[in-house]
């Protein structure tokens, strides 16, 4: 194909897309008041199954660290108790 098809092509395409996208502009307040007038607001979308992961590992991750902190506290504390057990001993 020659250079002069390819570049037509390539601002058809982009032609579209800005077409596209002022449509949907143009048309995003009229299908709002038909919504509003069905009687069908915008509802908030179920989390996708990347998003549902996505908070499972956040939820996980504090837990984790939760456990961390409290068994590092743990472990301090019995080194503490040891070494005041060393110190009375001698």
């Amino acid at each position: 194909m020659s250079k002069h098809f390819e570049d037509a092509r390539y601002y058809l395409g982009r032609a579209a897309e800005h077409a596209k996208a002022g449509v949907v502009e143009e048309l995003e307040p009229v299908e709002a008041r038909v919504k509003e007038l069905v009687g069908r607001e915008d509802e908030e979308p179920e989390p996708s199954r990347l998003d549902t992961l996505q908070a499972d590992l956040k939820e996980l991750e504090e837990r984790a660290e939760g456990e961390a902190r409290e068994a590092v506290a743990s472990a301090r504390k019995r080194v503490a108790e040891y070494r005041g057990k060393d110190a009375a001993a001698e």
